[in-house]
């Protein structure tokens, strides 16, 4: 893959360019301020862009907003919030388009490499990978879903773990049953989200955002 970096800390910059490309990635450029960030987004067009939230000139919101901006110039630019901080308002516009394409991973809760490229994989090829404190805070601070309504505890329990990014066999394993009755789960779940492309990754995409979108 070719990838962008966006992060302003030289060792933490460093250290992902190193990883990424142990991985046998490509890092085609590296940004340290929001600006950056916007114009190598745009220039290089990668097939997904880790970036940071609070990043200079004034270490608020300049490289959400420079993911925002890239990907309102390219729909659809995959893009990996890692920081330190939920932004919720930028989080909620980064998903309102229902592309898909989107990760957000606070930096304190990815534990191994592996994680970290993984999520990388997964939001290249046009799914989620969210971290479930990002996906608490989104879900909090939303209001209520009619559609959401409809599903019971333990497809709103699938509906989490798909949010983060996590196959079917996985969100088995995690609720200790089989991966056939999670199948029938997803099944009945996207029926009563009104889900009907035949596209299953689509249909995972169009749920978790449902799932995480205000109404």
């Amino acid at each position: 893959m070719r990838i962008v970096v966006a992060e302003d800390l030289y060792l933490l910059r460093d250290g992902m360019v190193r990883l990424i490309e142990a991985y046998g990635h490509q890092v085609v450029a590296t940004a340290t301020t929001g600006p950056e960030t916007l114009d190598a987004l745009l220039k290089w067009r990668p097939d997904v862009a880790v970036v940071d939230v609070r990043m200079p000139p004034t270490q608020s919101d300049e490289g959400l907003r420079a993911a925002l901006a890239a990907r309102g110039e390219l729909p659809g630019l995959p893009v990996l919030i890692l920081s330190q901080y939920v932004e919720q308002l930028y989080a909620r516009e980064l998903l309102a388009d229902g592309t898909g394409g989107i990760g957000y991973f606070l930096k304190e809760s990815v534990f191994d490499a592996d994680q970290f490229i993984d999520a990388l994989e997964r939001v290249a090829g046009g799914g989620t990978a969210m971290d479930p404190v990002v996906i608490a805070k989104l879900l909090s601070s939303g209001s209520s879903n009619r559609r959401l309504e409809r599903l019971t505890e333990r497809e709103h329990s699938v509906l989490g773990l798909m949010a983060e990014g996590l196959s079917n066999q996985a969100i088995a394993r995690r609720l200790f049953l089989s991966e056939s009755t999670i199948g029938k789960y997803t099944t009945s779940m996207f029926g009563k989200l009104g889900i009907t492309d035949d596209d299953d990754n689509h249909r995972r995409v169009l749920a978790v955002l449902a799932y995480l979108n205000e109404p």
